[in-house]
């Protein structure tokens, strides 16, 4: 006769294999947030040069010219400010992956094991190399990225032309 272990017990092996850690996972992740947190840091220097170049500006005989250079350097103030408002959303973006969270359907936060590459579905931060292995990080509208949607391990997929099978997802 088989005795159930005490619920406690039953609730700690569920909850083990639910919560298995996924250390290529973190590490893909931690790579995004580098790549995001350089392009930040580029956009906030960009700004901040920009606006003391802005302030620093003498008026001189020529006002024209010291206008011209001014609206110039506003502007690319704002570009910047554009660019770094756009790498802010995907940082949040990234926050939503659980990288210790099981998948088997592809979505935001899978590793995507295929016969023709490997992807990584989370911000478009291209290609990163881990333990000699290339995984390309895609965003899930990328054009590639909806062509993975809701695939299962198993299953093929077309993109530009090309047949893919999905050996693997984690």
């Amino acid at each position: 006769m088989f005795v159930y272990p005490p619920y406690f017990l039953q609730l700690a092996i569920f909850t083990f294999f639910i919560t298995m850690e996924n250390p290529l996972k973190k590490e893909l992740l931690d790579r995004c947030y580098r790549y995001l947190n350089d392009r930040i840091d580029t956009y906030k220097n960009a700004i901040e040069e920009a606006q003391g170049c802005a302030n620093n500006e003498t008026k001189s005989t020529a006002g024209d010219k010291h206008d011209t250079s001014r609206a110039m350097m506003q502007l690319a103030v704002e570009q910047n400010g554009k660019h770094l408002a756009e790498a802010e959303k995907l940082k949040g973006i990234l926050v939503q992956i659980d990288p210790d969270k099981t998948i088997t359907t592809v979505s935001l936060g899978s590793i995507v094991f295929t016969d023709k590459g490997n992807f990584f579905l989370s911000i478009s931060a291209g290609k990163i190399e881990s333990n000699q292995t290339v995984f390309f990080a895609i965003s899930p509208g990328s054009p590639i990225g909806q062509a993975l949607r809701n695939h299962k391990k198993g299953d093929d997929f077309n993109f530009n032309g090309n047949c893919y099978h999905i050996l693997d997802i984690q």
